[in-house]
């Protein structure tokens, strides 16, 4: 994003922008659903949950919950929507001398039925408290892996929310961003067969697998099936699967987990087992809109002063150490 105004929003002309729907990407960046400053106002979820990473820049979150939060720079949410929640995520650009950078993954998790109604759940763990795995290999590259789910070896990260799949011992749930130097090798440890993985290469100028050069913005699908092989299109054996990267620093997002095997039906914000939920849904936010708002428009921000924190919604404040 450019410099931002008096207002946290772009010191930019705003005109020849669909404001309210804008994802153009015109001069390489998008308003989204936001007025004055980019994001996304309120809105509605239910049956899943969003796990945020963060990498560059800030997010202002608020919900119907009562908790609200300024997170970002390596930070993790978690958002359990369960059986319903309102809320917002606003960029906010904070910096009026030089432009904002904002980089960050949502992934948005199913919930098994028996907690699709659960109660919402709002977690956040700050940069300092998810852990990094460094691994070199035999000519000292290293390989950096951020558990954001899922433990390596015997580096865990921190809990996900109660009722979340990945909290579930056998779903083998894991979410790593993986950081590889220029030339570094390192092996996948081996997964449970069942289980999907997929990786996803975002960055770097490719990588090898199997003997197969995989090119940047790359999705690669694994299979612990020991009936597939190297050679087959788009499946790539799993045991022992060893990265070769290539002659520039890549990184790739990890997603893995056992299926929770039940029908999906997913409609715009809602994700549930079958149509007849959805309109459930539908109607049920119509009529309590899941707790109502009671922030004082659609998309709180911070001042800009403020810093990383979060208040729960029992009132409780958070705040990270911060380094200096």
């Amino acid at each position: 994003y450019p410099k931002g105004n008096e207002s946290m929003g772009p010191a930019a002309s705003l005109s020849g922008r669909n404001i309210g729907s804008d994802f153009a990407g015109i001069d390489g960046w998008r308003m989204y659903h936001g007025h004055q400053i980019p994001g996304f106002p309120k809105h509605p979820h239910r049956g899943f949950e969003t796990v945020t990473i963060t990498r560059k820049g800030l997010i202002d979150h608020s919900d119907s919950l009562g908790a609200t939060a300024r997170f970002g720079r390596g930070d993790l949410q978690w958002l359990t929507a369960g059986g319903g929640i309102q809320h917002s995520e606003m960029f906010p650009m904070v910096n009026i001398d030089r432009d904002n950078h904002l980089e960050l993954f949502q992934i948005w998790l199913n919930l098994p039925k028996k907690n699709k109604l659960a109660t919402p759940h709002f977690v956040m763990h700050w940069a300092d408290q998810v852990p990094t795995v460094e691994i070199k290999d035999s000519k000292g590259n290293r390989t950096r892996v951020t558990l954001h789910a899922g433990a390596l070896g015997e580096t865990v990260p921190p809990n996900p929310p109660p009722h979340s799949w990945a909290s579930q011992a056998d779903s083998q749930v894991a979410i790593w961003t993986i950081r590889l130097d220029a030339n570094a090798v390192w092996t996948l440890p081996p997964v449970a067969e069942g289980v999907n993985r997929s990786l996803y290469l975002f960055s770097g100028s490719g990588i090898q697998l199997a003997d197969q050069k995989i090119p940047n913005m790359s999705c690669i699908e694994l299979s612990a099936a020991p009936t597939l092989t190297s050679g087959e299109q788009g499946a790539f054996k799993e045991d022992s699967l060893q990265i070769v990267n290539g002659p520039e620093e890549s990184e790739l997002l990890l997603l893995q987990g056992r299926p929770i095997g039940e029908p999906v039906a997913q409609y715009g914000p809602f994700v549930m087992n079958t149509s007849e939920e959805i309109q459930q849904a539908f109607q049920d936010y119509r009529r309590t809109e899941f707790g109502g708002w009671g922030w004082k428009d659609d998309a709180p921000v911070h001042s800009r002063a403020e810093g990383r924190f979060a208040r729960h919604a029992d009132g409780r404040l958070d705040r990270p150490v911060e380094k200096h």
